[in-house]
């Protein structure tokens, strides 16, 4: 049995061999409806020229936009977000209304808040007390459009808080406990689960009603499914049992070029009209 959940592909991570705004149109001509995308600028507030070219490019493509990461500072350079940085709460907050206009335009609905890595001569306390604060913002804003806010768990950055769905959660009922806001939830991406050491089966046994967005790669090495040992069909099929129907993210670096890379993946789903 092969799971039935429908991917959109993150275009921050594929197709990087075009150029940004020509990255939709490929996705298009692979046959997907539906793409996501980490923040797409250098800055925390684009020009309103690169604003609307974006816009152009996803609407002219014919997609949908899933999913859009805030602004996380240099990902290149080892940065991991800005919610719990105290030096520059400014940028995010500055970031936050662009990002849902954005996804407002669009009809994108979940917003990635990657929470940031610890930083020297701040307390962990003080960065966690920021990232509430900030996360209530984002909240605020996401619910004006009926949007979500994500909070996941990341592998690969050694001063990254957040390794596994239970530190994601807590986080999550704290912004809850303390502000009301309830429009956030878990973005479980499955590779960095795993490779962080969680037990993936667990946490979609205990937390399937608390996952907002589901992103995939293989493990070891984050490639396309079938490249390493982790059994994704079994873990969406999981999901589907527990009830998940939401998109699945395809966020893995691909061999070769990145249209050549789907082999694994039935036509049928690809489409956005089998996932309204």
């Amino acid at each position: 049995m092969k799971s039935r959940l429908p991917c959109t592909v993150n275009l921050s991570i594929l197709f990087t061999e075009l150029p940004l705004l020509e990255r939709p149109a490929a996705a298009k001509a692979a046959g997907f409806d539906a793409v996501e995308f980490w923040w797409p600028y250098p800055t925390a507030v684009p020009t309103d020229a690169e604003a609307d070219a974006f816009v152009r490019a996803v609407r002219a493509a014919g997609v949908r936009l899933t999913g859009l990461n805030f602004f996380a500072g240099d990902m290149p350079g080892g940065d991991r977000g800005l919610v719990s940085w105290p030096g520059r709460a400014a940028e995010f907050r500055d970031n936050i209304d662009v990002t849902v206009a954005i996804g407002e335009q669009l009809g994108c609905r979940s917003f990635n808040a990657l929470y940031g890595n610890r930083v020297d001569g701040a307390a962990p306390a003080e960065q966690d007390d920021l990232a509430v604060e900030n996360l209530v913002l984002a909240a605020k804003a996401a619910e004006r459009v009926g949007g979500t806010i994500l909070l996941e768990p990341v592998s690969g950055a050694p001063a990254y808080p957040l390794l596994t769905a239970a530190d994601a959660t807590a986080v999550i009922d704290r912004v809850a406990a303390e502000s009301g806001s309830r429009n956030l939830r878990l973005l479980a991406d499955l590779y960095h689960l795993s490779v962080n050491g969680d037990d993936v089966a667990g946490v979609i046994a205990s937390h399937a009603d608390r996952i907002g967005h589901v992103q995939i790669a293989d493990a070891p090495g984050r490639g396309a499914p079938g490249t390493g040992r982790l059994d994704l069909d079994g873990l969406l099929l999981r999901l589907q049992a527990a009830g998940y129907a939401g998109w699945v993210g395809l966020e893995y670096k691909p061999e070769g070029p990145s249209a050549d890379s789907f082999d694994w993946l039935p036509r049928e789903r690809r489409g956005s009209d089998r996932h309204a």
